[in-house]
């Protein structure tokens, strides 16, 4: 249990880069142009900025624009386990945005075994359309600060990319990629396979400034072996998915979702290091010799209020 604690789980594991919440506009508050839609998340870290704002292809080549986001959550999911121990969360992140290119930085608060003050993920990469297909690249380095004294600490980096299609007015599908050689500093490569699709009602049958998109997607994760010190073990591989129900007006967007992975709660431990795990499950004499159990990775549902202001010059 203690090698599982100083792991500081692996939660914050694998990320197709995080994703903002969305709910379109200026930073004088006028509605986007269109009905995009919110994004169709991938398993993406909560307020950093990979999978956040749906591709509209209109940016100015030469024109800097900034996007300011943030939120409040009843829950922190991560690829279906929590980040914030079941408890609410809140989130603030802002983009810089240069043609295709972007750089952004956001900041979540968490509750993980090695008691960080906060996620900090810092990202950059490139948004290109090519024969109608949105494409995101991009790389991320996420920061826990302030972690217990004699962790070895789990801040690591990832590259991913992603692909957003528009197959109609009312229908998008997505799919991504992510890679970690050291993921959450276990010393474990990681990869993560995502795909999702949305349903976006046609702005005509909607009041002005309303739009509502049904999303949800699924993915899979899996690892190499930590290093000897963690046990030497690779970590668990699992499926997750969700689906929900976004409703944004104007600058403002509510989410409702619904989360859950394969997991078991014995295999949750193993991935989480939850420090608030109980014994009498299953024994592994390898990966969970203590027959510890979590609930760090079962269904939840969970309700996010967030805005999003946008300014260029």
């Amino acid at each position: 249990m203690v090698k599982a604690f100083l792991r500081s789980s692996a939660l914050p594991v694998v990320a197709v880069s995080g994703a903002l919440f969305v709910a379109g506009g200026s930073a004088k508050g006028e509605p986007p142009t269109g009905n995009y839609g919110s994004a169709i998340s991938l398993g993406g870290h909560g307020w950093s900025s990979f999978e956040a704002v749906p591709v509209t292809s209109d940016h100015e080549s030469n024109q800097l624009e900034f996007s300011f986001r943030g939120g409040f959550a009843t829950d922190y999911i991560y690829r279906g386990t929590t980040l914030s121990d079941h408890k609410p969360a809140v989130g603030a992140a802002a983009e810089a945005t240069f043609g295709q290119l972007y750089a952004g930085v956001a900041v979540a608060s968490v509750k993980l075994p090695t008691q960080p003050a906060a996620e900090i993920t810092m990202s950059g990469g490139i948004r290109r359309t090519i024969a109608n297909i949105d494409f995101d690249l991009g790389v991320s380095y996420f920061l826990y600060p302030g972690e217990i004294s004699g962790s070895p600490g789990t801040d690591y980096w990832q590259a991913a990319v992603r692909a957003d299609k528009r197959i109609a007015e009312w229908l998008r599908v997505a799919g991504g990629f992510a890679y970690s050689p050291n993921v959450s500093n276990t010393g474990a490569w990681s990869w993560y396979a995502a795909g999702g699709v949305g349903l976006d009602v046609p702005s005509r049958f909607l009041p002005a400034d309303i739009g509502v998109s049904l999303t949800s997607g699924a993915g899979y994760s899996w690892f190499g072996n930590q290093s000897p010190e963690f046990g030497g073990f690779p970590l668990p591989a699992y499926l997750n998915w969700q689906a929900g129900v976004t409703f944004s007006y104007k600058v403002f967007s509510l989410d409702l979702r619904y989360y859950d992975t394969n997991l078991s709660k014995e295999n949750c431990f193993v991935l989480t290091g939850d420090p608030n795990a109980r014994p009498a499950g299953a024994v592994d004499p390898i990966t969970n010799p203590e027959g510890l159990t979590s609930r760090w990775c079962s269904a939840a549902f969970v309700a996010k209020v967030s805005f999003s202001l946008e300014a260029s010059k």
